[in-house]
Formats: C-alpha cells, sequence, structure tokens
C-alpha cells in the first residue's frame, strides 16, 4: 500500500499546475445612446411650434360676433345715396346636424336732401344680408316735408309698442336722438331737431315709427291747400 501511494504522490507532483482563469470581465454600463436628431420638416411643412402658434388648440381665441360700428357702416352709394346699418341680427336654426347661422340687417338709406327709407334683409353672411336690406331702402324712399334744417312741426310717429316724438329746434340745436332714431333723422337731411322715444325700445319698431312720423310731415303750403285758407306768413314759425 506505501508503494502505491508514493506511485500517486509523485504522478502529482510530475502533472503541470492548472493555468491562471483569466478574470471575467465585469460588464460596464451601457453608454447613453444620443438621441436622434429631428428630421427636417417637408418643403412647405412648418415646425411644431410654428403650427402650435397659428393652428392654436388651447390658445385659439374665440371669435365671438359684434356687430359693426354704426360710424363705420356708413357708405355713399350710386346717386349720392348713403346707407347706415342700424342693427345686424343673428339667427339659429336647429336642424338635426346641429344648428345653422344666418343674419339679419337693418338697414337706413337717404341722400340727405328730404329722400330716406329702410330695409331690412337676411342671408347666411353678413355682407349679402347688409346689401339685400340697401337695396330693399333703396327701393322703399320716401319724400320728407322739410322746413331748412328742421321739421315744418311736431309730429309723434307709432310702429306697435313704440312711439317716437319729433320736435323742431333752432338752427344750432343739431340732432338729439337715440342710436335707432339718429340714422333716420340725419340721413333725411335734418341737422337740427329734438327727439323722445316712448315704450318698447326695439330698433325695427323706433326706426318704422321714425318713418311714420315723417311721412305725415306737412309743411304750410300743404297745411293751406288742405284746409283751404291763407295762412299767414308768419303761421309755423317759432317763437
Amino acid at each position: 500500500m506505501s508503494e502505491q501511494q508514493d506511485q500517486q504522490q509523485a504522478a502529482q507532483q510530475t502533472q503541470p499546475a492548472p493555468e491562471a482563469q483569466a478574470p471575467v470581465p465585469v460588464p460596464q454600463a451601457a453608454e447613453a445612446v444620443p438621441a436622434p436628431a429631428p428630421a427636417a420638416p417637408a418643403q412647405g411643412g412648418e415646425q411644431p411650434q410654428q403650427r402650435q402658434q397659428r393652428g392654436g388648440g388651447g390658445d385659439r381665441q374665440q371669435r365671438s360676433f359684434r356687430p359693426p360700428r354704426r360710424d363705420r357702416q356708413r357708405e355713399v352709394e350710386e346717386g349720392g345715396v348713403e346707407s347706415s346699418v342700424v342693427r345686424i341680427y343673428r339667427c339659429a336654426k336647429v336642424v338635426k346636424g346641429g344648428r345653422t347661422f344666418s343674419f339679419g340687417a337693418l338697414v337706413v338709406a337717404g341722400d340727405r336732401h328730404g329722400n330716406v327709407g329702410i330695409g331690412y334683409g337676411k342671408a347666411n353672411e353678413v355682407p349679402m344680408a347688409v346689401e339685400k336690406a340697401t337695396k330693399d331702402a333703396r327701393k322703399s324712399m320716401i319724400k320728407v316735408s322739410l322746413k331748412g334744417t328742421t321739421i315744418p312741426h311736431q309730429i309723434t310717429g307709432k310702429m306697435g309698442a313704440s312711439s317716437v316724438v319729433l320736435v323742431p329746434a333752432r338752427p344750432g340745436t343739431g340732432v338729439t336722438a337715440g342710436k335707432s332714431v339718429r340714422p333716420v333723422l340725419e340721413l333725411a337731411g335734418i341737422t337740427d331737431i329734438l327727439s323722445k322715444a316712448y315704450g318698447s325700445t326695439s330698433p325695427k319698431n323706433l326706426v318704422k315709427a321714425t318713418i311714420d312720423a315723417l311721412t305725415r310731415l306737412q309743411n304750410k303750403d300743404q297745411v293751406a291747400k288742405g284746409r283751404g285758407v291763407e295762412l299767414a306768413a308768419t303761421a309755423g314759425e317759432l317763437s
């Protein structure tokens, strides 16, 4: 047994020593991959920031309808006839797919020499409605009896629940009237007058009441002819 042990020990001593194992490399953290560069916009394209500024999203301002200012809507047409927009109405019709809007325009037309008329028009767009109303106003013009820069006598016009009282005034007084009555008086050629409105403040009724009052005005010659008498030269003069 001792011989076998001696042989085994000798064989172990003669065997070469095992090679040292190479150290296992420790994995390092992955390097940060650079983010891809943004693609260049196509021809005619827009950057997202520009698209946001133009297209909006949450920054888009709500467009509310505002009727045009009266003094900016006064235009001079053919033949010296001027037109003024008194009011713009917006009407909504409920249909299966939602609501459809249309617009109505109340317009006064006159030449400032005793001829004045009113018109009303409706269309899907404001300019078309104004054009229709202007044509209607030009067709319905009436002749007003004036006395210089004012009216011959006091008169009251009525329409529906509205009534308008017109009172003659001395030169230099100006036009004392509301925003619905003023365009009718100015385009008729009246520059000195006092007025007072009673009842409903509907622009349509007030304008029609003013036209009713102007239609029934009579000068001194018309009154004398209707009565069959001869009036004094100072009749109807302001005291």
